[in-house]
């Protein structure tokens, strides 16, 4: 855990640095908002920022974004700092801790942010076959690509391996390939100096420096171009980058895992991902089975974001009942765990007791989860009659498939002529033309008052 601490308040903060300390954190101090950025372009990454509460956090969180720096913020103050506290919170704080600070609530605070980065919760046999192989090589150096539909848990998958490597005691450092705009994701990974493109006002340490020592994580690797990809595969197959504008190759000591929710085979088939680079990424594959294929995880992992989201929002602790388990492991959750824990943080706040029953598991919409789960089974159904009819048409001919059309039509009306016609959309005596037609090439008809299956 690293810890970066930002603003002075009369010493108290020294204590709360001996008192993350103390608690197995590392712990880095910077005077000003100005000096905590410069430390974090720099490559002195944090895992956690605590900041006075009396410092400009929404400016600091402003800057954070325009840097494309994701850490989260914990705000500390006084407690007469009531005010600041509020507008500290709304800005997006995930925490206030009152100051002296308190030893327990510090560690408590830390052991969090540490828990909720490597916690996989898990009881399915499908995922307990994925976790067995990341636990048999998380020590190794080896590259691993995770795939997996989106809301799996790829992230969470990565960092786990990490934690259980020879290099979790060093930074576990992400970049998202499909959220960075394709001119910045270079200087992103390797870094740049000053003055290299407008708006390089100081030199910026990359995601590979950064990681230097420990793990590299390229989410959704899958979103990169073609021309980043020849110069990630020298830095995987070199451990050697060049930043950009710059001219001194510089050695990383890193750990690669890459994740994607895309088939990369069939993007090297379609000539949008290199296929030397799939060969460097995938020396070892995990592939996250989505929830519907792991129904032994939804009650355990419905328990845990129940408890933190009724802990999170001052409520006591809610029980599932049973009709509501019930909906939860019926439901087929396209979303995945992400969608499984936003529709549990509805269900906490809209439950109207201390059991959280059907009527408050719903979708963003209102739909109940129930109603939502059987639309989705009766589209599937619909789906599935849809392509098995399709299928059954290839390798006929035209005439054939209308042959059939035109008497399952007939036969649904009883050999009404009329009825089957206006059904057809054809005119009845286009319909008596093709069942003359029919009969002379010796195929049963159905008379008025039969229906096919009546036809010998």
């Amino acid at each position: 855990m690293r810890l970066l601490i930002i603003g002075a308040l009369e010493g108290q903060l020294t204590q709360a640095t001996k008192l993350a300390m103390d608690g197995g954190a590392s712990v880095a101090h910077a005077q000003s908002i100005e000096i905590a950025l410069a430390s974090l372009r720099a490559g002195r990454g944090a895992d956690l920022l605590l900041v006075d509460v009396m410092s400009d956090i929404p400016q600091l969180l402003s800057a954070l974004e325009a840097e494309r720096i994701h850490i989260p913020l914990v705000a500390c103050g006084t407690e007469t700092n009531a005010a600041a506290a509020v507008n500290a919170i709304r800005a997006g704080a995930k925490e206030y801790i009152p100051l002296p600070p308190d030893a327990e609530l510090i560690a408590a605070v830390i052991a969090a942010v540490a828990r909720e980065s490597t916690d996989l919760l898990y009881r399915d046999p499908a995922m307990a076959k994925v976790v067995a192989l990341a636990e048999q090589i998380a020590p190794s150096n080896a590259s691993i690509l995770i795939t997996g539909e989106s809301g799996t848990g790829k992230e969470v998958m990565a960092k786990f391996v990490h934690s259980h490597s020879k290099r979790a005691a060093k930074p576990f450092i992400s970049i998202n390939c499909a959220a960075i705009p394709e001119a910045l994701l270079e200087s992103e990974l390797f870094g740049h100096e000053k003055g290299a493109f407008t708006g390089a006002v100081a030199k910026r340490i990359g995601k590979f420096e950064e990681a230097s020592g420990g793990t590299l994580l390229l989410d959704e690797i899958s979103e990169m171009d073609a021309r980043l990809q020849a110069k990630l595969l020298r830095a995987i197959q070199e451990r050697v980058i060049d930043r950009v504008g710059g001219n001194k190759p510089i050695t990383v000591d890193i750990r690669i895992i890459a994740t994607s929710n895309r088939n990369l085979e069939e993007a090297v088939k379609e000539g949008v991902f290199r296929e030397d680079l799939l060969f460097r990424l995938n020396v070892v594959n995990l592939k996250l089975p989505p929830l519907r294929e792991r129904i032994g995880d939804i009650l355990v992992l419905s328990e845990f974001f129940i408890k933190k989201y009724s802990a999170a929002n001052g409520l006591p602790n809610r029980i599932l009942s049973a009709s509501a388990k019930n909906d939860l492991e019926n439901a087929p959750w396209p979303g995945n765990v992400r969608e499984l824990e936003n529709t549990l943080h509805r269900a906490v706040l809209l439950s109207q007791s201390d059991e959280i029953d059907s009527d408050a598991i719903r979708m963003p919409d209102g739909t109940e989860l129930a109603q939502a789960a059987h639309e989705n089974s009766l589209a599937g159904i619909a789906a599935q009659t849809a392509e098995n009819v399709a299928r059954a048409m290839v390798g006929r001919t035209v005439a054939d498939v209308e042959c059939e059309l035109i008497l399952d039509t007939l036969g649904h009306c009883l050999g009404n002529r009329t009825h089957a016609a206006n059904i057809l959309g054809i005119s009845i005596r286009t319909l008596r033309n093709k069942l003359n037609q029919y009969s002379d090439n010796g195929i049963n008809i159905p008379s008025p008052g039969e229906s096919r299956s009546n036809v010998a």
